[in-house]
């Protein structure tokens, strides 16, 4: 009997906190005295739809108190769609105390498209300012220059979805940096008015199709860098000179192979004219032979030939010098 009892009581207890999960009494109340008409059975189909009451209810209790108009619907429907509702509820209340204008579906559509429309709201209200990188540019005599500016930017509620982000917002800049530095005819024009850099980005409409609007840009710093110019002049010089040292090279090697082709022309020249000379022994005796030539015809060719070789050899030639003995063999043959 006393176990049973104790299972009743058990039982009970369980039931009654089951009860109050699926009926939230206590939430219930907190709304009826907060001015927000939601039905009990209304939260029990909240739990059955896996939707947090006490989330909902809240929502709604802000909303009310701060004069927005909003129905538990809505909110469970964003819920659903795996919004933020108490970010939804905020940003709409900060928009409206700051006279911006931001309907619910605007805000909720903001905020499914994974944007914090909280932040968002903020940003419009207090401009953020975003710092770009360093962006390195030259200018048109050649020098590089590497400047740093800061961003004013506010965000633009009719933009935000399907806008551009900060991102594109750095990029668009840094373009706008390199092109007015890139059209300055020297760097020190840019150091001594930056303020045309900035004032030439802002005529560009960079903001165009971004979620945000830009306020001002501000060259924060100037710095310079290489100077480019020269050192592309540098390079091209260096690489002229490497093209002329192979042109040279080449015509060197062509010098060298055409003054081995003559040595070689030279050399086949003498070689037939050595195969001559040898010929002319075996002619001599032919002639001998034949009849042809006498050896008082044979004598006065070598005297002449003596004659002629000492001729050279007066007139300084190597030809007479090495040919002396030959000239004295035949004086010798005509005394005899």
């Amino acid at each position: 009997m006393d176990t049973s009892l104790i299972f009743i009581v058990i039982a009970g207890i369980v039931l009654f906190f089951v009860f109050l999960y699926f009926v939230p009494i206590n939430l219930w109340i907190t709304a009826i005295f907060s001015g927000v008409k939601v039905g009990l059975f209304e939260l029990v189909f909240m739990r059955i739809r896996k939707v947090p009451p006490r989330i909902i209810v809240e929502s709604m209790i802000t909303a009310t108190k701060a004069g927005l108009e909003v129905t538990t619907n809505e909110l469970e429907t964003h819920y659903l769609a795996g919004g933020n509702v108490p970010n939804v509820i905020k940003a709409l209340i900060s928009a409206d105390k700051a006279n911006i204008t931001l309907g619910f579906k605007q805000a909720t559509a903001i905020d499914l498209a994974g944007r914090d429309v909280f932040e968002a709201v903020q940003i419009s209200v207090n401009p953020k300012v975003i710092t770009t990188p360093k962006v390195a540019a030259v200018a048109a005599d050649g020098i590089q220059l590497i400047a740093i500016a800061r961003v004013t930017v506010r965000a633009n509620i009719q933009q935000l979805v399907g806008g551009a982000g900060e991102d594109t917002i750095l990029a668009r800049v840094g373009e706008g940096i390199v092109t007015s530095i890139g059209s300055a005819a020297s760097h020190k024009n840019v150091l001594e008015n930056p303020d045309k850099i900035s004032k030439l980005v802002l005529q560009r409409g960079l903001d165009a199709g971004t979620a945000f609007e830009i306020l001002s840009i501000d060259i924060a710093d100037v710095d310079v860098g290489a100077n480019i110019g020269a050192k592309l002049q540098t390079d091209q010089a260096s690489a002229d000179l490497k093209v002329a040292e192979a042109k040279a090279e080449e015509r060197r090697a062509m010098a060298v192979a055409e003054e081995q082709e003559m040595k070689a022309k030279a050399q086949e020249a003498r070689a037939k004219v050595i195969e001559a000379e040898a010929q002319v022994p075996q002619a001599i005796a032919e002639s001998f032979r034949s009849g042809n030539l006498g050896i008082m015809d044979y004598y006065r060719m070598q005297n002449i030939q003596a004659d002629t070789d000492m001729r050279d050899s007066i007139s300084g030639s190597d030809k007479g010098t090495s040919s002396g003995k030959k000239s004295g063999g035949g004086k010798k043959n005509d005394d005899k």
